[in-house]
Formats: structure tokens, C-alpha cells, sequence
């Protein structure tokens, strides 16, 4: 049924949470893992400028340590969970605005389902701040695990 399970990350507690979800389900369908770390051009641009912006989107991340070492950490706690199950699992980093890139992987990957965690934020609060998580749930077509870092707590903040 799942033969490639996505796990988008930003190497947040959020997306850790749901990567023990995702590889459970992995575990069951013996399924690949794919960790994918989405530079966020737009919130990066503001802190580098155009130039180095440009050449994130190159694919040139060697040439800037703190945003490689960053992503290599967020993907290698998705690898290493996946590891220790004995799962096969692959590594991705990508530039871009982090729910179009999703969007994008999944339909260039042959993606089966994808797992992200969520704040579960609700009303003003996910309006003002926007969900990368929601957007990919209401724009792809295949199945989205939402993960809930709050796990039922529903009256806790994040």
C-alpha cells in the first residue's frame, strides 16, 4: 500500500514528533523514508540577500556551512530513526517555498502517503502565521498524516 513515505522536516520537536508516527507506519508496509529539509527562500532572502538566495536555488549549499550543517541535522534525525527500524531511507534537501517544494517532491517521487506534524493552531493564529502543513493537506492529492505535536492536549499552546 505505502512504498514511499515522506517526512517533511525543519528539524523542529513539531516534525520530530512525526517522524515516530511515520516510521511505524513505514515499519508495517517496509517502506522507504524519504527525509526532505525545504530551505524557505523567502525567509532566508531577507537574512543572505538575492545573491546567496540564488545560489541555494543552484543546488550550492557547500558554500554556506550553517544552512547545509542545518538541514544535514533535521534529515539525519529523520535517517537515524528510520536506521534504528531498519529502514531503508533517503535524504533530501531542496530550496524553495516549503509547501510548493513539498508539493513538487511529492509529484516528482512517486510518494505515497506524507506525515508532518502540526502545532494545531486554529483560528487568528494559523491565518496570521499560515501552515505549511495545511497548505500540503489541502493541495495534494494523496494521503497526508497530520500529526498533532499536542497528541489531544487541545487546550495547550505551542
Amino acid at each position: 500500500m505505502y512504498e514511499h513515505i515522506l517526512i517533511p522536516t525543519d528539524g523542529s520537536k513539531t516534525a520530530e514528533y512525526a517522524v515516530e508516527q511515520a516510521v511505524d507506519v513505514a515499519s508495517k508496509y517496509d517502506a522507504t523514508v524519504h527525509a526532505l529539509y525545504v530551505i524557505d527562500v523567502d525567509a532566508t532572502s531577507y537574512a543572505l540577500g538575492a545573491e546567496q538566495v540564488d545560489r541555494i536555488r543552484q543546488g550550492h549549499l557547500d558554500e554556506m556551512p550553517e544552512i547545509r550543517a542545518e538541514a544535514d541535522e533535521a534529515t539525519g534525525y529523520v535517517a537515524d530513526v528510520a536506521a534504528e527500524h531498519g529502514l531503508p531511507v533517503r535524504e533530501h534537501v531542496t530550496a524553495g517555498e516549503p509547501a510548493r517544494a513539498i508539493r513538487k517532491f511529492v509529484e516528482e517521487n512517486d510518494i505515497d502517503l506524507v506525515v508532518m506534524g502540526s502545532h494545531g493552531r486554529s483560528g487568528l493564529s494559523r491565518v496570521i502565521l499560515g501552515s505549511v502543513t495545511e497548505k500540503v493537506l489541502r493541495r495534494t492529492r494523496l494521503p497526508v498524516l497530520v500529526v498533532d505535536v499536542h497528541g489531544g492536549d487541545q487546550g495547550a499552546e505551542a
